[in-house]
């Protein structure tokens, strides 16, 4: 899904047939302004989706940019300003207001997160845990807050995780199976392998053709030792119970990236508002 094919869906969702209440009360050539204020600091994110919303809302609608997508803010800033017709910028309201106040918290979190690993090596990958339609623009912030996008969805990555092992009959199975399928189907995509304990490590470093392993639910003292057996023959990523209470013990064992689907699915919203003037 592209930004313009979301914006276009949530349109559709929000507005149906028409905003009658506007419609109802506003006059057609009414002509107005308004600005977006910050009411919570934060990280800002999701500037570039609400250019976006005002150019499909309404191409003559001038839009006014006074704070970058990254940028701290405080509240009372002035993120942008929006002057055009009224009945315009009341449509657009709704939906760029949840898109960027969504996303700005999500980069808040992500920037704290991200904070957190300075002086390590260790990169933090957002996942596939994010709201169904709005994972463009949830990606996009977690990118904003300075963290690395994993795979966007099913399509892009060969990821074999601990059901697809179990269905498949083993790792090695699974990882057999993956190389025939790439090959069949002449595609090229890199392969990942989730592994839950020692023995697993050990099975996947017997085999070829895996790109990275994905150490889920080891604790950091024995994933640091993992990671040193492991030694840089293929890429490391750590996923489970991973939070800003232990991020950076499980970035002190060398581990080259640590997965969070905290950073899309339990954040809050930063607060934000559209006002005339």
């Amino acid at each position: 899904m592209t930004l313009l094919e979301f914006i276009q869906l949530a349109l559709a969702e929000d507005v149906g047939d028409g905003d009658h209440t506007s419609l109802a009360t506003i006059p057609a050539d009414a002509q107005r302004r308004a600005r977006l204020l910050v009411k919570q600091d934060g990280i800002l994110a999701g500037v570039e989706v609400a250019e976006a919303v005002f150019r499909e809302v309404d191409p003559d609608l001038a839009v006014h940019v006074n704070i970058p997508d990254g940028s701290a803010i405080h509240y009372g800033d002035i993120v942008l300003t929006v002057s055009g017709r009224a009945q315009s910028i009341l449509k657009a309201e709704r939906l760029v207001l949840n898109c960027m106040q969504r996303m700005s918290g999500i980069a808040t979190h992500t920037r704290t997160m991200v904070n957190l690993l300075e002086g390590t090596h260790t990169k933090l990958l957002d996942t596939r845990k994010t709201t169904p339609n709005f994972r463009i623009c949830e990606k996009m912030a977690v990118k904003i807050g300075g963290a690395i996008n994993h795979r966007f969805g099913l399509f892009d990555m060969i990821l074999i995780k601990d059901n697809h092992i179990d269905y498949a009959g083993g790792i090695t199975a699974a990882v057999t199976k993956a190389i025939e399928y790439l090959k069949t189907t002449g595609r090229s995509l890199p392969i990942e392998v989730e592994v839950r304990n020692r023995q697993e490590v050990e099975e996947v470093l017997s085999l070829d053709h895996i790109d990275r392993m994905l150490l889920d639910n080891f604790e950091p003292a024995e994933l640091k030792e993992v990671v040193a057996l492991i030694g840089g023959r293929i890429v490391t990523e750590a996923s489970g119970g991973i939070d800003e209470t232990n991020l950076r013990a499980y970035a002190e064992t060398g581990v080259d990236y640590i997965s969070s689907g905290a950073l899309t699915h339990q954040v809050k919203s930063l607060d934000m508002s559209l006002k005339a003037y």
